[in-house]
């Protein structure tokens, strides 16, 4: 089997799991307990913590883990807006852009119905970028957050995260990116970023599903969502995940080191693997981004075909890949993001995302290339209705 599925989720790493074993069997105390178990839990979620704030360039008490990137999400898009508007009422708007994923979304969706803030959503380019310009014509007195996406989930695109967080500062707006994708591939130092709060999740880094963390800058208020014992700094109440942050600690630590330097390798096997297939496929569309994407994500629509049957022949011959987001798993709805980019819904029912680790190799991608001409041409042959008139 090759893996081509590795923004969906990755293996846990062998390293990950000896640092957070201990804290599964042995060692199992509540941190808030005052006793030897319980200190011994509260100092390894307090180096966790430290870990996890020296991965993000930010101190310690900035960061809150959660189950999550999900909840990442929700905790920064609810809490910030909720936390400004109870103290200034006429801050009542949101704005996200068009590419959100589902848990920024819906966040402010939640917001919109719920609570009566008017969501501002920004366009993106045919490449699923956000201007500095179209984002400038979005801010308003009234705007309460701005949460746009590090790097997108489908198609790859990065933003111009640094760029577009000092327009939203500049207005004493407070900005928060989802950076779930580009984690472990791209920088998430949050000073250098300029962002007030940020989203991570441990299993798209090799640590194990059920744990992440929100940077939050300090003085950036935030209304909790769980509330209860005031755990994690009151922003999150709860027993805290003591493995699971350990986990996500030691995955951050280890995808940290010498990123620039796998990044660039993998990009460039990436690039390869984009040329065999554009080659290699008749009316092949790369989405996203062509240079400012993640070294990760190779994403295409293959007109006259259907997407999920180019799926199920890929994995006949032993290619793991998806049709876009797990997080829309079910769905035979267009992908928002590929309607937002200009691309026709008919066409965008036909994507493919090939995402790598990095263990991927130059072989394995070549493998791969071969399959997808194989797959699309099976799947044109076989219902030529696909290919539309002529």
């Amino acid at each position: 089997m090759i893996f081509l599925d590795a923004a969906a989720t990755t293996p846990v790493r062998r390293e990950v799991l000896e640092a957070m074993w201990p804290h599964l069997a042995g060692e199992f105390g509540n941190p808030s307990s005052h006793h030897s178990l319980g200190d011994a839990a509260a100092a390894a979620l307090a180096g966790a913590r430290s870990a996890a704030a020296r991965a993000l360039g930010c101190r310690p008490g900035e960061v809150t883990f959660t189950s999550g990137g999900t909840e990442a999400d929700n905790l920064a898009v609810k809490g910030i807006a909720l936390a400004r508007r109870a103290a200034d009422p006429g801050l009542d708007r949101v704005v996200i852009s068009a590419v959100e994923h589902p848990a920024v979304e819906e966040s402010a969706r939640y917001l919109e119905r719920s609570h009566g803030f008017a969501v501002d959503v920004v366009p993106v380019d045919a490449y699923g970028l956000v201007s500095e310009e179209a984002l400038a014509a979005a801010l308003r007195p009234e705007t309460a957050l701005v949460s746009i996406m590090y790097a997108n989930n489908e198609v790859g695109t990065v933003q111009p995260i640094a760029r577009l967080a000092t327009l939203a500062r500049a207005s004493g707006i407070p900005f928060h990116t989802d950076a779930v994708q580009a984690a472990g591939w791209l920088p998430l130092d949050t000073a250098a970023l300029g962002v007030d709060a940020l989203s991570i999740s441990g299993h798209k880094l090799g640590a194990p599903k059920g744990n992440g963390a929100l940077f939050l800058r300090g003085r950036t208020p935030l209304e909790p969502l769980i509330h209860g014992g005031g755990q994690e700094r009151g922003r999150r109440s709860g027993t805290e995940n003591v493995a699971g942050a350990v986990a996500l600690a030691t995955a951050l630590t280890l995808v940290r080191e010498g990123q620039p330097k796998r990044a660039a390798h993998v990009a460039g096997l990436r690039d390869d693997f984009i040329r065999s297939v554009l080659a290699g496929v008749p009316g092949a569309v790369l989405t996203g981004h062509p240079s400012s994407r993640l070294p990760s994500v190779a994403s295409f629509c293959f007109p006259g075909t259907s997407g999920e049957s180019v799926l199920l022949e890929l994995e006949r011959q032993g290619v793991i890949c998806s049709s876009g987001s797990a997080c829309a798993a079910g769905s035979d709805e267009p992908s928002p993001v590929l309607v937002a980019l200009g691309i026709e819904a008919a066409v965008a029912q036909t994507a493919v995302r090939f995402s790598f680790d990095a263990t991927v190799t130059a072989a394995e991608l070549a493998e791969a290339a071969d399959a997808v001409r194989t797959a699309v041409g099976s799947v044109r042959a076989l219902d030529p209705t696909l290919l539309g008139p002529n």
